[in-house]
């Protein structure tokens, strides 16, 4: 693989569909992924419009993903796709994955993994047995301050972590824009296509994976209030969560998209026993320090006192947004890094030039999303969360 472009394959995406337009240009920030070939819709028509508007040969683009692998298994080896990355709604994330697994490529999927726990531990199950590479589209994680403060959690500068405070706010769905034609909303808030979870599933899932993901911490159990505001609506669209962590640190987690006027408030504070921390997806560029015992601090992106481990994920100059599509591409490229390398099935060490999302965080994210329905339904104050092992 090495010095040449890794060969992509692209299930869902196609015409009016927004996150796959996102996936292409992050694939192709660094230049090292080009697509070659695609299934982009159930629709006929729409498939073959996609796969002509983004200048695909037509014999790989495909009607499904089961004929697509197939055209590539065939293939000789040095014209084979090295990955998939699947795009769809949710409900395709499973089948798709595990057919992809089971031909002996790479995945890069969607979040959240899939529709339940059960369907998570099969992906699972095909990445261990195919010993081929899964990685989770969980993006907040490829920021570079994002890295900063988890670096700065992990090598103990605010002491043991008492406090992990997590919200993911929007105000989008505030209205019944679900059953308005809204492609999007409508899909997001329909339990055969987006699972158990609406809010909890679309945004709470990000919130948790970057909870712990930061602190470096387990949840072992929480106490959830799940609430769906607007009439009509069958899944959820405003979670609040207690959370109580490994070590002793306690947390809560916040998701709604009723929030009305709220854009994409995903915010992060930490805090222990000699300071703590505050990072908001919308303002990116900077990682907020403050301190029991003196001034607060402002680090900023690109400029002077950053981690070794943060300085590969950035981009552009000091005083430059690092922004949204910077840190997909940031995943892109860390798992073509780990293709090319030979590098672990699941991601490397959280800080290594190879570190992804993958599989920890696919299971633990879907075990979230069960134990928080659990604790909604339970007259128990605390649930336990899953026992899935250890961390990877």
């Amino acid at each position: 693989m090495a010095g040449r472009k890794l060969r992509l394959a692209m299930a869902g995406g196609g015409e009016g569909a927004f996150i796959g337009g996102v996936h292409r240009m992050a694939a192709a920030l660094d230049g090292d992924w080009e697509l070659v070939a695609g299934t982009f819709s159930s629709d006929v028509e729409r498939n073959r419009r996609s796969g002509e508007a983004l200048g695909l040969d037509p014999s790989r683009v495909h009607a499904t993903i089961d004929a697509l692998l197939a055209d590539e298994r065939a293939r000789p080896e040095g014209e084979r796709i090295d990955a998939v990355a699947i795009v769809t709604p949710n409900h395709l994330h499973a089948p798709m994955a595990i057919a992809a697994l089971n031909a002996g490529f790479p995945v890069f999927s969607e979040k959240p993994m899939a529709m339940n726990l059960a369907e998570a531990r099969a992906i699972a199950d095909a990445a261990r047995a195919s010993g081929q590479l899964y990685a989770l589209a969980f993006t907040y994680s490829g920021y570079p301050m994002v890295e900063e403060a988890r670096a700065r959690v992990a090598r103990g500068d605010f002491g043991r972590i008492r406090l992990v405070h997590v919200e993911y706010v929007q105000g989008w769905l505030s209205t019944a824009l679900d059953r308005e034609g809204n492609k999007q909303a409508e899909w997001r808030t329909d339990p055969s296509r987006a699972g158990l979870g609406g809010a909890l599933g679309d945004i709470g899932t990000h919130a948790f994976q970057l909870a712990e993901h930061i602190s470096g911490l387990t949840v072992e159990a929480l106490s959830a209030d799940v609430t769906t505001h607007v009439a009509g609506r069958v899944l959820d669209d405003d979670v609040n969560v207690l959370l109580r962590f490994a070590e002793g640190a306690r947390g809560t987690l916040r998701a709604t998209q009723v929030a009305a006027g709220e854009e994409n408030g995903l915010r992060i504070r930490i805090h222990g026993e000699k300071g703590g921390l505050e990072w908001s997806q919308m303002e990116p560029n900077t990682l907020t320090l403050r301190w029991l015992d003196r001034p607060a601090e402002i680090v900023r992106a690109g400029g002077p006192g950053l981690s070794p481990s943060t300085l590969p994920r950035l981009r552009t100059p000091s005083g430059h947004p690092e922004g949204y599509i910077e840190a997909f591409g940031n995943l892109y490229r860390a798992v073509a890094e780990s293709l090319r390398n030979g590098g672990p099935a699941d991601g490397g060490a959280p800080g290594e030039a190879e570190w992804y999302p993958g599989l920890e965080s696919g299971l633990r994210t879907m075990a979230f999303v069960e134990a928080v329905l659990d604790s909604a339904q339970s007259q128990e104050k605390w649930t336990a969360f899953p026992a899935l092992g250890t961390r990877g």
